[in-house]
């Protein structure tokens, strides 16, 4: 059996991410859409491409796939830089008038991000042993919340659909993705960031 500390600070990672990673930028999206702040909407929009992978990240993990220990880690850091790598956009942020509830707020969630981040990245750092040792009692806990989204998503599936909704499934559903992903950051390293560098446009 894990350590008590070890699954509070794995279900804190869980619970910081729905919150900051996911919670949040919803309703901030929603609310830049609401006010038509087309450069809020692109880097949002952005930031929801790029954390994308860590849906695939809990698809994979619920099937006990070692490469969702990788894409794991490598989620938290892709969307933390998502979020400040873009010239124009941080130029668009930084001059927008002082005292708007908007920007304020999305400036006081990239910097949550950041913190959620770096603390996300090393707790998934120190369960990349789990990629080998799937069955170690301290990498269990790590399933434990996509398994139990897993049971949820099933009930819904079969209600909705009258179908099932496996493990198996989840999984190849994550590998499918997490190629679709690899293309477009390939796509985007190697053709759009030689000619366009860190300017957004239309990304």
């Amino acid at each position: 059996m894990p350590d008590l500390t070890t699954r509070t600070l794995v279900w804190l990672t869980y619970r910081l991410g729905a919150t900051i990673a996911l919670g949040l930028p919803l309703i901030l999206l929603i609310w830049a859409g609401v006010r038509r702040d087309p450069a809020l909407v692109r880097l949002l929009s952005i930031y929801w491409k790029v954390a994308s992978l860590l849906a695939i990240s809990v698809l994979l993990l619920t099937d006990q796939r070692p490469i969702g220990y990788v894409t794991a880690l490598l989620a938290p850091l892709l969307m933390a830089g998502s979020v400040w790598f873009w010239v124009d956009l941080n130029e668009e942020l930084a001059d927008s008038p002082p005292g708007r509830a908007l920007p304020m707020t999305v400036r006081i969630w990239r910097w949550s991000l950041t913190v959620f981040a770096v603390f996300a990245v090393g707790m998934s750092g120190s369960a990349l042993g789990c990629a080998r040792a799937l069955e170690a009692a301290e990498c269990k806990v790590w399933l434990e919340a996509p398994q139990g989204l897993h049971r949820v998503a099933e009930r819904l599936f079969d209600f909705v659909f009258g179908g099932q909704w496996t493990e198996a499934v989840a999984s190849f559903i994550g590998y499918v993705a997490l190629v679709a992903y690899a293309v477009g950051l390939l796509q985007w390293l190697l053709v759009r960031f030689p000619r366009q560098g860190r300017v957004a446009g239309e990304f």
